[in-house]
């Protein structure tokens, strides 16, 4: 660690701990202490926050250019404590312990959900192979398995019993996956902020829950930071000559939430485009004139700055009737 006096010059290093950094610090007078946005960082800021610190996290990448020469762990130090006194420097609010429970609520699932397409691609693979081809979709897959596997199939008796633990396989992370989206639903219909998020269309139980995680109740973003921008879900920009081109979306931020909020895009996009409203115009015209994985992802950052608005300033969606 380091410490960095009024007029920022170091005045202490030490090597300690993290249990010795818990016990020095409680016994420091109020002061501000930096940390790098890394694991075990929250933790460390609900600790020092309940001693009377003011703590500021950051994130490493806004970190790296104050770091001089190589990388040591002293300087890695100075470059936290230097950087935590810029003006400008974005901060990451510390998260509360029911918000990371509610992220590793949603990790858990996710894990779950990328095992159950693993194997569900294997299940067609292995069939494939014997000329039986299945559907792709979750639901339809399972039934013609199950009428499949109720008949006479052209395999051997070894290949139809590991078929067999694979579809009881299946279906234990399918029931797994299910207990999770119902205590995600029990969340939602607890929690005030999610309540307000599932009112609008393509915003359901697991995105309003994720946002909540991520987000809380949006006083990281009370300077005018854009939500979408920090989804990577923006346009990069690069100018030339005097000109600007618009390039692919910065892809920046929480990949989780950017990949769920694109599918309640994808998945609420006809419910928008049939309806007379303002959303459903700008949609068309759109669509007239852009591919619509372009236009779904237009939709998914505009629906991530209406759920920054509802979060904001505590309101409900409300669609408006397009003027004709």
């Amino acid at each position: 660690m380091a410490g960095l006096d009024a007029a920022g010059a170091v005045i202490m290093r030490r090597r300690m701990t993290r249990e010795g950094l818990i016990k020095f610090v409680s016994k420091l007078p109020q002061c501000v202490v930096a940390m790098e946005a890394c694991c075990g960082a929250h933790f460390l800021a609900r600790t020092f926050q309940s001693h009377g610190h003011s703590v500021r996290l950051m994130s490493p990448e806004y970190v790296q250019p104050y770091v001089k020469a190589q990388k040591t762990d002293d300087r890695d130090a100075e470059a936290i404590a230097e950087a935590a006194t810029r003006p400008t420097m974005r901060l990451v609010t510390p998260k509360s312990e029911a918000q990371l429970d509610l992220q590793i609520l949603h990790r858990a699932r996710a894990r779950l959900v990328a095992e159950r397409t693993r194997l569900t691609n294997q299940l067609r693979a292995v069939l494939l192979e014997r000329g039986i081809i299945l559907p792709q979709r979750r639901g339809p897959l399972i039934r013609r398995l199950d009428d499949l596997m109720g008949g006479d199939l052209p395999i051997s008796a070894r290949m139809l019993r590991l078929l067999r633990d694979l579809r009881d396989e299946w279906a234990e992370l399918d029931r797994r996956i299910g207990a999770y989206d119902d205590e995600l639903m029990a969340m939602t219909r607890e929690d005030d902020l999610a309540q307000r998020l599932v009112t609008v269309p393509g915003i359901g139980a697991i995105n309003a829950t994720a946002l909540v995680a991520a987000v809380g109740d949006a006083s990281a973003f009370a300077k005018g930071r854009d939500l979408a921008a920090w989804l990577g879900l923006t346009p990069r920009q690069h100018s030339t000559g005097g000109k600007t081109k618009m390039l692919g979306i910065s892809k920046r931020g929480n990949r989780y939430l950017r990949t769920q909020l694109i599918h309640g895009a994808r998945a609420a996009m006809r419910h928008f485009v049939e309806k007379q409203t303002a959303m459903g115009v700008w949609l068309r015209n759109l669509l007239a004139r852009a591919h619509p994985n372009v236009v779904v992802v237009a939709l998914a950052a505009k629906l991530a700055r209406v759920a920054w608005a509802i979060l904001r300033r505590g309101d409900v969606y409300q669609s408006q009737e397009a003027s004709i």
